[in-house]
């Protein structure tokens, strides 16, 4: 009989396998202990998706709590239409595609300040040194946090989602780093919102207004905040994903290097084989039948996307990293209303990064002895990953 742990450190290290055999095995999972149902096929992951009417997010989207009430109820991913319908309408008025368009250039740049600063070494650890501080470095610049405080912010994301092995509740560390979090947006956004005329984000929110509809300083403040987590983390994790699996399929390797352009096959196929969200959670709001078991209004139930994108009855040898694939029916940034505001954003930052490191570290070579896995219910990627290259090169070229 299969059995899941989202909290499971062994499940952390490689869920796949699982996943596989809940597909075949039991498609609509039940864990007693835990409490919760799991979707493991593509096609009823993307029914759920799709249906928010029968699978609500009000109650959150994560199946441990939150921490801080006012965290769950200010993102709007904790949010049914029409009220999320009407925060989204909001929220795009300052993050438009525009906006995300016009930062290529500006991820570019960091990008290569951070290579600059560890090429002549031909030896960094690219989270610490790469991964885990262009994305945040993207979201600040985007929202106003000044540079001397990036650290901070970060250090705040991965606590929030960081779990300890087994347990479902939420650290108490976790705890902290949210209010610590939210009390530096709290006073940002009425620092900002007393100055006026700023050009971030932050300000456009503030700004920001439907027939005279307007967005309270606790939405922005819980923007602010998911931003922060989801913009940052899940695009860490998709960097040193890319890396290692690229890593460990040298025919694929190959084809980037005879053909760079190839990068942004790259970017969907790391989505769609090994996301870094893995797991988004949703309460039935009406009882549901499905494979033979019904599901209790009131339960919950978690969306496998990482399962629903190794799906062998979508994709063909799902086990397999193949860039070449078709990777339309990918569920990495979710469906429906709740497909993900910054999908544009993590796809132009993992592009760009990816081309300058392909370009400038072409030779790279992961330590695997020294990587280590972040341990959190539904993020997948490392904290650590030694990496070596050649020294030398210059960021000028193409």
């Amino acid at each position: 009989m299969v059995e899941f742990n989202p909290f499971s450190w062994d499940t952390h290290e490689n869920p796949y396998p699982t996943y596989r055999a809940l597909r075949d095995e039991a498609p609509v999972y039940r864990n007693e202990e835990l409490g919760f149902w799991a979707l493991s096929r593509h096609d009823d992951v993307l029914m759920a998706l799709r249906d928010p009417r029968r699978f609500s997010s009000a109650n959150g989207v994560a199946l441990e709590a939150m921490g801080p009430e006012a965290h769950r109820v200010m993102s709007f991913l904790a949010m049914d239409p029409p009220r999320h319908d009407r925060m989204r309408a909001l929220v795009s008025r300052g993050f438009t595609p525009r906006r995300v368009r016009e930062l290529e250039p500006r991820i570019r740049e960091l990008a290569n300040r951070y290579i600059d600063r560890v090429i002549e070494k031909g030896q960094c650890d690219f989270i610490d040194d790469f991964a885990g501080k262009l994305p945040m470095d993207v979201i600040s610049e985007m929202i106003g946090v000044p540079q001397h405080e990036r650290d901070r912010v970060r250090g705040w994301a991965d606590q929030v989602v960081h779990r300890e092995e087994g347990d479902p509740t939420l650290p108490e560390e976790s705890t902290a780093a949210s209010g610590e979090m939210l009390a530096y947006f709290i006073l940002d956004v009425a620092r900002r919102r007393a100055a006026r005329g700023g050009d971030t984000v932050t300000d456009a929110l503030i700004a920001a207004e439907i027939e005279g509809d307007r967005l309270s300083d606790v939405e922005i403040v819980g923007f602010l905040f998911l931003m922060s987590i989801a913009g940052n983390e899940t695009t860490t994790k998709l960097l040193g994903n890319a890396l290692y699996w690229l890593q460990h399929c040298p025919d694929q390797r190959a084809m980037v290097d005879a053909d760079p352009r190839l990068v942004e096959k790259w970017v969907e196929e790391t989505l769609r084989f090994d996301a870094s969200s893995q797991i988004l959670y949703r309460t039935v709001t009406e009882d549901v039948e499905l494979h033979g078991q019904t599901m209790k209004a009131g339960d919950w139930v978690a969306l496998m996307i990482g399962s629903a994108n190794r799906d062998e009855r979508v994709f063909p040898n799902p086990d397999t990293f193949d860039m070449t694939r078709d990777h339309k029916q990918s569920l990495a940034f979710g469906q429906g209303t709740h497909f993900c505001l910054g999908a544009s954003l993590a796809r132009l930052e993992g592009r760009v990064a990816l081309e300058e490191v392909h370009r400038r570290l072409r030779d790279f070579e992961i330590d695997t002895s020294g990587l280590l896995r972040i341990h959190s219910g539904n993020v997948r990627g490392y904290a650590k990953m030694p990496l070596r290259f050649t020294s030398g090169g210059s960021a000028a070229g193409g």
